[in-house]
C-alpha cells in the first residue's frame, strides 16, 4: 500500500485533531476501493454507525425538549453526504486520498461521495485504534460549528427556497445560479456552481455531483453568510 509523506501526515493529523499511532489504519481509511482489496469500505461501514450515534446523542443532550421527529431531521441534515464532504474539504482531505489510476484521472479526489465516505472511514479507524471516547471527541470537534448553528425550529424548507423567500421579503432580486466548471469524467461528473444575489454580497460556490445539489449547497452557504439559520 502507498504511504503518506511525513509532512502530509502531520498536516492531516493537525486538521483531524487526532494523531494515529498505527499509520496502517489511516492508510486503509484513505484507500478508495479503486486501489484494490485493501480499501476503506469496512471502516466506512463502522464509521457511519458511529457518526449517527454520536450526533444523535449530541442532539439529544443539546435539545432536551425537542420531539423525536425534530431530532431525526436535524441528525439527517448533519450526517448527510454533502455535510461530510464539506468537512472533508475543510480538512483538505482530497490531497490525501489513495485512489486507483482511473479515479485519479477522473478527478476522484474532488468527488463529494468519495470525500464523505472517507470521513466516515477515518472515524472508523479512530474507533479501532482508540475507542469510543476518542471518536466522540473527534466528531464533536469536527461538528462544533454545525451543532451550534442547528435548531429544532428548522423549517424543513430547502436552502434555495429559504434564500428566495428571504430576498423576496426584502424586495430584492432573486438569486442567480451559474455553472462555473464541469469536473470529473463523463460517467461521474461534478459541477461547480455559483450563487449570486448582487447587492454587494460576494457570490458563494459549491461543488456536487448534480447541478441541483450544487445549487442547494451554494444557497446554503449564502444563507450562512447572511446570518440566516436553516
Amino acid at each position: 500500500m502507498s504511504t503518506l509523506s511525513k509532512m502530509k501526515t502531520e498536516r492531516l493529523f493537525k486538521a483531524l485533531g487526532y494523531c494515529f499511532v498505527d499509520h496502517s489504519l489511516l492508510l486503509t481509511a484513505l484507500s478508495h476501493r479503486s486501489v484494490g482489496k485493501e480499501n476503506n469500505e469496512r471502516f466506512e461501514f463502522l464509521g457511519d454507525s458511529l457518526l449517527n450515534f454520536i450526533i444523535a446523542e449530541a442532539l439529544f443532550k443539546q435539545f432536551p425538549d425537542a420531539h423525536e421527529g425534530d431530532l431525526t431531521r436535524l441528525r439527517a441534515s448533519l450526517v448527510k453526504g454533502e455535510t461530510l464532504a464539506e468537512i472533508a474539504r475543510e480538512f483538505e482531505l482530497g490531497e490525501h486520498l489513495l485512489l486507483g489510476e482511473g479515479e485519479l484521472k477522473s478527478g476522484g479526489f474532488r468527488r463529494a461521495s468519495i470525500l464523505a465516505d472517507t470521513v466516515e472511514a477515518i472515524l472508523g479507524a479512530i474507533y479501532l485504534e482508540a475507542g469510543m471516547e476518542q471518536c466522540k471527541s473527534a466528531v464533536l470537534r469536527w461538528y462544533e460549528r454545525k451543532l451550534a448553528e442547528v435548531s429544532p425550529e428548522y423549517t424543513g424548507k430547502d436552502a434555495k427556497t429559504q434564500l428566495q423567500e428571504f430576498l423576496q421579503e426584502r424586495k430584492r432580486a432573486l438569486p442567480k445560479y451559474s455553472v462555473l466548471n464541469c469536473l470529473g469524467a463523463a460517467h461521474a461528473p461534478e459541477f461547480e456552481v455559483a450563487c449570486d444575489i448582487g447587492g454587494g454580497s460576494e457570490p458563494t460556490k459549491a461543488i456536487a455531483t448534480s447541478k441541483r445539489t450544487a445549487e442547494q449547497a451554494a444557497a446554503q452557504k449564502m444563507l450562512l453568510n447572511l446570518g440566516v439559520k436553516a
